[in-house]
């Protein structure tokens, strides 16, 4: 349920706190945030022009700050259009490794989801709201259409009233407002507007209810048919809600009290096996921190000048210091981290914590909020393989004035299907279109694709020709699936080394020999490969990505 119109979007920097910024935010990077929460409360694309009028700010402003975004590879310019890009979820990756919950726990909700053939998702709470952390939905025309990042008023979800069970009189009061102020819920842009308001006194009843009962329903309360059950995962440690798990149905194959009887059962048990596995978990390794990004920004200010807001870059790549074995972080610890001064990190974590991104404990150390995932990571987490690759495949068509393409392997391995293309304007140029399926054992994609099976599962009369293209990591097909057809073809690989895909060039014979190919296409190929891997690895990290 994306946004439809910028003007819905919830404004979460005047939301999170009240009066003006303090004193030492830095003003570029609450720009920035800023365009980016309206890019993603559209959907992913706006206009400069629609940019410019969503933020109020001036147009030369949102000109720097979206050529400040490209640089640093978050957002993509397109003419007059902005779009977000894959690698901006590295922001959202930063909450979601350093709060562990994903990775420790979604693959139970897949198996769930599998077992009961209904969508299981997994959320935590936000101020009044919750947010998803982890969707495993169905394929089905009815199914779940929310998205990892979106966020939902309490009062209208099942995981509401647990997450409120630990609210503070400070938190029933401001929900209390919130709900005064926008009765109908416009300023949650991932539901649909409420039709019939319900008093407060019926969520504080659900909230004792759910209390007692350690479990509570959705019953219609976002849109008529969806009905959801859910039960807390418990912190080993302190006994507090560390996210709700979900089953999400609709009442044409379950109404709520079906939920109760049938599922929550099965849910309960898996619920109890999460917090088995949280209270098992060794103790995280700490991934490397990012490295060099002060040199970084340093030298991108000195080649772009004017156009490079280098205190919005500095202010963003603080974000990425938190990770996996780094959920909390002395403002010393994040200067190192980034390789920023003390002055300048200290100056962006005042920022963040005004804007609700970043909370400081009693301790004196940080820790990355939900709302991180406010910035991009619920349209993108829609992303396909597709999608990622499609404007690398333009890139590189343009720069070899050739046609490329971006081709995956058929369940039966007999065949690939095309699933992006980038055309060239050539008069006389191969010509497939999305969807189309050749055998793969003619096709360089499909050789590329095929070597990198286990060599059992590849095709025995094949076994001598898919070694030499593991062994030289490309396929080049001179003329065999048509006359006057030559392609050349390396693989595209996911965070585990697995070739998913593959991407390729293809041109009439006559323009290069096969030994220009390989001296000329080929290296400008594996550069693109790579750029999508880059990419897929971001997006692919704590959701599958598909093909298409």
């Amino acid at each position: 349920m994306p946004a439809n119109t910028t003007n819905d979007a919830r404004d979460e920097d005047a939301e999170t706190a009240s009066g003006a910024a303090p004193a030492e935010a830095v003003a570029p990077l609450l720009r920035g945030i800023a365009v980016l929460r309206r890019l993603t409360a559209a959907d992913g694309t706006l206009s400069l022009s629609a940019l410019e009028k969503a933020t109020g700010l001036a147009r030369s402003t949102v000109d720097r700050i979206t050529a400040t975004l490209a640089r640093m590879g978050y957002v993509r310019l397109d003419g007059r259009d902005v779009s977000l890009a894959p690698r901006l979820m590295e922001l959202g990756n930063a909450y979601l490794a350093a709060l562990r919950l994903p990775g420790l726990l979604s693959w139970r909700a897949d198996v769930l989801a599998d077992e009961l053939d209904e969508s299981v998702s997994l959320a935590v709470g936000d101020r009044d709201g919750i947010r998803f952390i982890h969707q495993a939905t169905r394929r089905r025309a009815m199914s779940l259409s929310f998205r990892i990042g979106d966020l939902l008023p309490a009062e209208r979800t099942a995981p509401g009233p647990l997450f409120a069970t630990e609210w503070t009189e400070a938190d029933w009061h401001r929900w209390r407002e919130r709900r005064a102020a926008d009765p109908q819920d416009r300023t949650f842009p991932a539901v649909p507007p409420r039709e019939h308001p319900t008093s407060d006194e019926d969520f504080e009843r659900r909230t004792a209810r759910a209390a007692a009962d350690g479990w509570a329903l959705d019953d219609q309360l976002i849109e008529p048919g969806l009905v959801a059950v859910s039960v807390p995962v418990r912190d080993p440690r302190t006994g507090r809600v560390a996210c709700v798990a979900s089953v999400v149905s609709h009442t044409s194959r379950h109404t709520a009290e079906e939920l109760r009887g049938s599922l929550l059962p099965r849910l309960r048990a898996a619920v109890a096996a999460m917090e088995e596995d949280l209270r098992t978990a060794p103790p995280p390794e700490p991934a490397a921190a990012p490295a060099g990004l002060a040199t970084w920004t340093g030298a991108s200010k000195q080649e772009l000048g004017r156009e490079f807001v280098e205190s919005l870059a500095r202010g963003l790549t603080v974000l990425t210091a938190f990770g996996e074995g780094r959920p909390a972080l002395t403002l010393t610890e994040v200067a190192k981290a980034t390789g920023l001064a003390r002055a300048t990190a200290r100056r962006a974590l005042i920022t963040y914590e005004h804007a609700g991104l970043v909370t400081q404990a009693p301790d004196r150390t940080f820790a990355l909020t939900p709302r991180v995932l406010s910035l991009g990571f619920p349209p993108l987490s829609r992303t396909s393989l597709a999608q990622i690759a499609q404007p690398h495949l333009s890139a590189l068509a343009d720069l070899v004035h050739e046609s490329a393409s971006l081709a995956v392997l058929s369940e039966s391995g007999e065949e690939i299907q095309y699933t992006a293309r980038a055309a060239t304007g050539r008069v006389m140029s191969a010509h497939v279109t999305v969807g189309t399926r050749l055998p793969a054992h003619a096709t360089s994609l499909g050789r590329v694709l095929l070597a990198g099976l286990p060599a059992t599962a590849a095709p025995p009369s094949l076994a001598g020709l898919l070694d030499e293209v593991r062994a030289q990591g490309y396929a080049l097909v001179d003329e065999e699936l048509e006359a006057g057809l030559r392609s050349i073809a390396v693989p595209v690989r996911d965070r585990t080394g697995r070739a998913v895909a593959a991407v390729n060039v293809a041109m009439h014979a006559a323009r290069r020999s096969a030994g220009a190919c390989v001296e000329e296409i080929l290296p400008e190929l594996i550069t693109t490969a790579a750029r999508i891997e880059t990419d897929l690895r971001v997006a692919g990290r704590f959701r599958r990505v598909p093909p298409a």
